[in-house]
């Protein structure tokens, strides 16, 4: 991933010398488990434990003519430890440390998006929280439907990431798997318990049955959590793209004083962090689909998924971290207009109300077909005429004989919106 769209912590699980280290790991822990077989010596695993390193420009310099990068690796790693090397990746296959090393690194990665997923919660439940009674409208179709709240909308996302966090630990179960079972997976020679030590100490579990790699099916279902998650992010990003329609004006992303919003036109403030989160929410789909593709292998492994895993892997976790952060930016300062939602629920003249008129017909004995078309010729009535709903149904004597004045006025009570405000919050544990 590109510099500008790369955090720190993150990228710094998908370096070179990060994956090398994992690898390292691996083979160390093969020649512990195999001296506990009786199957290195002692002061041999004491001088592999002592000597082994690597040198990531090395390595490089060797693949260059091996053309494979573990035998590069191992190559590397021997030029440090001399002779008791000979014990290095015994009975091992390459994918065996190149599965389990990625499962560390993938499972660090979730760990970090887990966090970001947390202080996201945190920040949706402090601005559900402010603006639980805030008034707006509610839109269907983009057009006035009934009154809501800001906390609500707020509410509905801080749920919706609950269940991005729980798919996102569920993935991160699902990936932190090794395996340590040979070329096609049958332990021929390689002993099962050494896949055991190295999974424990690695803080993975042994995968029940492999093939020569980990099925691809578990790094398919990390990456499509990724995605989910990366879309909730796109929605919410797109909901206040539309609310800073400048006929809107309801929320606004943060504009510093030192900002600029157009080469061409000093006016503007875009919002262009919202418009980038639903850029990138591209890419995480796009990858997602490449994971579904290499599930499918050649008998027990090619390398088709490799190349491409070697791209989509650190883009995508580099990505949601990114995007994850700079949303919690986004909402951590938006700029909410309270005054405007006010006006705008005033703007189509109190139709919005037209349900709750409906329902007191049906209470009053009306059938719901003739209690709709009464509301309806009201509203569309109140429409061509310019008037408000409110003084259209008030002209209109077939409705006012049978609803009085007191119910014609709570009729227009916005308080009949938000009377289940809290029930809804407590329900989504707010």
């Amino acid at each position: 991933m590109i510099p500008r769209y790369s955090l720190p912590r993150m990228a710094a699980v998908w370096t070179d010398e990060f994956r090398f280290r994992k690898m390292l790991d691996v083979e160390i822990f093969a020649c512990e488990a195999l001296t506990k077989l009786g199957k290195i010596p002692k002061s041999s695993l004491f001088q592999i434990q002592k000597l082994a390193r690597f040198d990531v420009e090395r390595i490089k310099e060797i693949e260059a003519t091996t053309n494979h990068d573990v035998i590069a690796f191992i190559k590397n790693v021997s030029e440090y430890v001399g002779n008791d090397a000979k014990y290095i990746h015994m009975g091992l296959t390459s994918s065996d440390v190149l599965d389990t090393a990625l499962s560390a690194q993938m499972q660090q990665a979730c760990d970090i998006l887990i966090d970001d997923l947390k202080k996201l919660l945190a920040i949706f439940r402090r601005k559900a929280r402010r603006y639980k009674k805030t008034l707006m409208i509610g839109r269907t179709h983009s057009v006035h439907a009934e009154p809501i709240t800001f906390g609500l909308k707020m509410a509905l996302y801080y749920e919706e990431t609950k269940r991005n966090l729980d798919r996102l630990k569920r993935a991160r179960g699902i990936i932190s798997v090794g395996k340590i079972s040979g070329a096609v997976g049958t332990y021929a020679n390689i002993d099962p318990f050494v896949e055991e030590y190295i999974c424990r100490k690695m803080g993975l579990k042994a995968a029940r049955i492999s093939t020569q790699i980990l099925q691809r099916d578990r790094h398919a279902e990390f990456l499509n959590a990724i995605a989910l998650t990366g879309t909730c992010l796109e929605k919410y990003a797109t909901e206040f793209r539309n609310l800073q329609h400048t006929e809107i004006g309801e929320v606004e992303e943060y504009f510093s004083s030192t900002q600029k919003g157009s080469s061409a036109m000093p006016h503007k403030k875009n919002p262009i962090l919202c418009e980038r989160i639903a850029g990138l929410a591209r890419i995480l789909r796009a990858n997602a689909m490449v994971s579904m593709e290499n599930i499918v292998l050649w008998h027990e492994r090619d390398i088709s998924h490799s190349s491409a895993e070697r791209v989509i892997l650190p883009d995508s976790t580099i990505l949601l971290d990114y995007m994850l952060v700079k949303f919690m930016d986004i909402i951590g300062h938006l700029v909410v207009h309270e005054e405007r939602m006010m006006e705008n629920l005033k703007l189509s003249g109190g139709v919005v109300f037209s349900g709750r008129l409906l329902l007191e017909l049906v209470n009053k004995g009306l059938t719901r077909n003739e209690a709709y078309d009464k509301v309806q010729k009201v509203a569309f009535n109140a429409n061509r005429d310019g008037l408000t709903f409110k003084e259209t149904l008030l002209r209109d004597d077939g409705i006012r004989s049978i609803l009085n004045s007191d119910e014609i006025e709570d009729i227009f009570d916005f308080k009949y919106h938000t009377k289940n405000v809290d029930r809804i919050f407590r329900k989504v544990g707010i």
